[in-house]
């Protein structure tokens, strides 16, 4: 009975939601078309590190966001507004490529196809996106370079996206491992092809949109190491000592050999205004890869995410849709590792079997949390969105000496949502994890680390923790 009312309510909210809906979208057709003004609307933002299937299938509420644009920043470029525009004739199909459409078509962010010509290569991106360059990092070493110490866990835990401005210095981080884990990436290639590189027709200008932006940031970040020359044709990489010819290689290609982090390009699709996974490089999935999720839409990769539909669906969908190109932001995700698994495919059962019980072999020296690092950002011509994150791993070992840090994983160890816990699958390492952390955080009690009596909470310094710079220069040398 209680579940037949709750429907009824439900029911009714949607049917005078839809009518209103419907009523405001008509009156304002007419208002638009008396004064011949078109109808574009500009609006005034994960890629999840791992992957469940689906347990049942899930009723959707359709949602259409196909008048609804990002801002524009052609006026940064032209001087002048974004001319008006039909988004049912007028905007660049979802699958039609820039190189074939006519000069008259737009993108989402109200470029015409004409002026992304006149742009040419390597347009300033900074002013386009609103973005500043990094600032450039002259004593920056790779050799000993470290990650900074991300920690993203919070208590209390809930299942949202945790979204936090991005910093512009640290958009790509290079760190000791990065010869190693591109020829990591090279292999993964090699070995499952499009499974972890694909691109879809439609996608070739935010590909080489992307690529242009990654090579502007390193050039500015590391001048050291990174270098554009012969008219940004040619591009040269210091660490690698390699040179690449930017016109004979997919930019996604050029990413896989340069960038040991991932990419994914979500493009708007003009028939609904949702956004659908249409290329990307990523090498470092964990239970599914690019060939699994290609071609869906942003609901539809986070499906297997607990409480996504539920809490995060409506409001993801419409951050999509309104997103601007000058406010990126981060986030991390976070989960416990045997090893530095790096990736692991939806076939691969000999890692997947791993995970289904406790090793009484298992050493505390073996675990390692594991945080995907993610930006999202929005690429200023083409208007895909674009995440972009990579594996970082840190032996559980360190966090001894991290103040608050093993109390409150512990918490969350221990007290987090059973379905959010079940999908991190940290299940087969608590058993050696679990009494470690108890044991580190006893100790910064008793040293006055930690104040007697604290209550695990989100931390001030998150996604960081206190000293966690003075730690992480000592570790660097500095």
């Amino acid at each position: 009975m209680m579940d037949a009312l709750l429907w009824l309510f439900g029911a009714a909210f949607i049917a005078g939601s839809a009518m209103v809906l419907l009523c405001q979208q008509g009156q304002r057709n007419i208002i638009l078309a008396r004064f011949r003004i078109s109808r574009r609307r500009y609006s005034g933002s994960t890629t999840p590190p791992r992957s469940l299937s689906l347990s049942e299938k899930q009723v959707d509420i359709p949602v259409t966001y196909s008048d609804t644009f990002p801002p524009s920043r052609h006026s940064v470029w032209s001087g002048t507004g974004v001319d008006s525009v039909d988004p049912e004739t007028d905007v660049l199909p979802l699958e039609a490529s820039y190189l074939d459409a006519k000069d008259s078509l737009y993108t989402p962010c109200g470029f015409s196809i004409k002026d992304i010509k006149s742009l040419g290569d390597f347009p300033d991106y900074a002013a386009l996106s609103g973005v500043r360059l990094p600032q450039s990092h002259p004593v920056f070493d790779i050799k000993n370079a470290l990650p900074r110490p991300y920690r993203p866990f919070r208590w209390a835990y809930h299942q949202t996206m945790s979204l936090t401005k991005m910093e512009p210095d640290w958009w790509l981080e290079l760190e000791n491992t990065y010869e190693e884990r591109i020829k990591q990436r090279q292999a993964l290639f090699a070995q499952h092809g499009e499974a972890v590189l694909q691109f879809l027709p439609g996608s070739e200008l935010a590909c080489k949109e992307l690529m242009e932006m990654v090579l502007q940031f390193l050039c500015a970040r590391y001048p050291q190491y990174f270098k554009l020359d012969n008219d940004n044709t040619i591009f040269h990489n210091g660490i690698l000592h390699t040179t690449t010819i930017l016109k004979n290689i997919h930019p996604l290609h050029v990413l896989l050999n340069n960038v040991p982090e991932d990419f994914a390009i979500m493009l708007r699709d003009d028939k609904t205004g949702l956004y659908v996974f249409r290329a990307g490089v990523i090498c470092s999935a964990l239970g599914w890869n690019v060939g699994t999720k290609i071609g869906l839409r942003l609901d539809e990769i986070h499906g297997p995410v607990p409480d996504y539909k539920e809490k995060m669906k409506f409001s993801m969908d419409r951050f999509f849709a309104k997103m601007p190109s000058d406010k990126p932001i981060q986030r991390g995700s976070w989960g416990i590792e045997v090893g530095e698994l790096l990736y692991m495919g939806p076939d691969d059962t000999a890692h997947k079997s791993q995970r289904e019980h406790q090793s009484p072999d298992l050493s505390l020296s073996q675990c390692h949390l594991r945080v995907d690092w993610q930006t999202l950002r929005r690429l200023p011509l083409s208007g895909a969105v674009v995440f972009n994150f990579k594996a970082l791993f840190t032996p559980v070992e360190q966090f001894r000496d991290e103040p608050y840090v093993p109390g409150l994983l512990l918490k969350v160890l221990n007290e987090g949502k059973g379905n959010i816990m079940a999908y991190k699958n940290t299940w087969h390492t608590d058993h050696v994890v679990k009494p470690a952390l108890e044991r580190f955080h006893d100790e910064q009690v008793r040293s006055g680390l930690v104040p007697g009596g604290w209550e695990p909470q989100t931390l001030d310094e998150s996604p960081w923790f206190p000293g966690w710079e003075g730690k992480w220069r000592r570790q660097q040398g500095f």
